[in-house]
């Protein structure tokens, strides 16, 4: 059970107590709009803190640190979650009733965290210029690998043209050419308002009493300033005019990826019947597309669907061959028609909650897992818990599933096709 306090107004903390792993998780998070004119200094800066503090002024000193901390972790960490982007740290650690006698592992953890995000290495009131450049090459690097990946490219260009009035078109980590842009003085000046401004979600997963946690992280938080954070709620997808359009590349096999609009998100009464719709139509291997536009017709190499419950989306990808466009497309509106008139088995059904539940019941397999579950439901909306939705997978009914069916509306549509087709 997940419990949630404010250790200051717009400063939450969420504590998941369990003493089954040897390692715990903590998570610091600021929490940004979907902005194209920050998205990459946020993607860019845990990074450069992740480079060297004023305790800790290289990477050697920070593996060190790290070592002493029975082979303690520290990534970064950027989520995009509906209107909003998050940008701060993630931990891992070993448990303090695994430790030598004497030893605690938690506060020093957490006080090392702090250091990083605190009291960063500068120098003439910016970041050092040659970790900002260093860094920015790797996050290029990171996203041209993403652009590599068609199945990646093709499934962001469709987010961009359904979503071209709405941030959620935005890349994760911006556009290459916004960090190539970022110097030392803008990144630290943005991280001075990152820290001003922005609410912070903590999550700590492990065996520690959540007041021990709350107490430890005040001390932690006492840096920050006293402002008001406040956070805007989630806004569903207004929709907007659709389009179709088509890309050419050098590829050898074919992207089609379709847009779809439906009023259910996820704090609807019917998520979890949209879940479930999305499970039987495309959302696994006995899903309606799988067995029957791949398998049966085989008329594409991979097809799946996908449900943004944060906003309201849909969207279908297919690898195809490029002259099979037209009938694939007519073939996976044809499945969806069929999940709207109720065509759908009791085979079918069952399938499509086992493994959703399947995948609820791994969620606490892991401090990570647990983590980021609770993170993205804390920021989406979600307003059931783990029990609730599990208990209302469960008792999704074919009509349900079919009414949500009929609320999806076709809008956009990306096909990236082979120069030569």
């Amino acid at each position: 059970m997940i419990e949630t306090r404010f250790l200051l107004p717009g400063i939450r903390l969420h504590c998941v107590r369990d003493s089954r792993f040897k390692q715990g998780a903590f998570s610091i998070q600021f929490v940004r709009p979907m902005d194209k004119g920050e998205a990459a200094c946020n993607a860019l800066l845990p990074a450069v803190l992740l480079r060297g503090s004023v305790r800790y002024p290289d990477l050697q000193a920070i593996t060190l640190k790290l070592d002493d901390l029975y082979g303690a972790a520290v990534s970064a960490l950027v989520r995009r979650i509906g209107d909003y982007q998050t940008t701060g740290l993630y931990c891992s650690f070993m448990e303090d009733r695994l430790a030598l006698d004497g030893d605690e592992i938690l506060r020093p953890m957490l006080e090392f965290a702090g250091e990083l995000l605190f009291d960063p290495l500068t120098e003439k009131g910016m970041f050092l210029p040659d970790y900002v450049e260093s860094e920015k090459k790797n996050l290029i690097s990171t996203i041209a690998s993403e652009i590599n990946d068609k199945r990646v490219y093709a499934a962001g260009k469709l987010l961009k043209i359904m979503c071209k009035g709405d941030s959620f078109g935005l890349p994760r980590l911006g556009e290459a050419e916004e960090v190539q842009a970022i110097t030392a003085q803008s990144l630290y000046s943005h991280y001075r308002k990152i820290l001003a401004e922005s609410p912070v979600e903590l999550f700590y997963v492990g065996s520690a009493e959540p007041e021990q946690v709350a107490q430890l992280l005040q001390k932690l938080l006492e840096k920050l300033p006293h402002q008001i954070r406040e956070r805007n709620p989630q806004t569903a997808f207004s929709g907007g005019t659709g389009a179709h359009v088509t890309e050419t590349m050098d590829v050898t096999q074919a992207k089609l990826c379709m847009g779809f609009l439906t009023p259910i998100t996820n704090t609807a009464p019917q998520f979890a019947a949209m879940q479930v719709l999305n499970t039987v139509f495309g959302g696994g291997m006995t899903s309606k597309l799988f067995m029957n536009v791949r398998e049966k017709l085989s008329l594409c190499y991979s097809v799946y669907s996908g449900y943004y419950g944060s906003k309201g989306i849909m969207t279908v990808s297919a690898g195809i061959d490029a002259d099979k466009e037209a009938v694939v497309r007519e073939e996976i509106l044809s499945q969806l028609e069929a999940c709207r008139q109720g065509s759908i088995s009791r085979q079918e059904l069952t399938a499509a909650k086992e493994a959703l539940l399947s995948s609820l019941s791994t969620i606490h397999d892991s401090p990570g897992a647990i983590e980021n579950y609770y993170a993205v439901a804390a920021l989406s909306g979600i307003r059931l818990n783990l029990k609730q939705y599990t208990e209302a997978v469960s008792a999704v009914t074919v009509e349900e599933v079919s009414s949500a069916a009929r609320t999806l509306q076709y809008h956009s549509s990306f096909f990236l096709k082979g120069e030569r087709a």
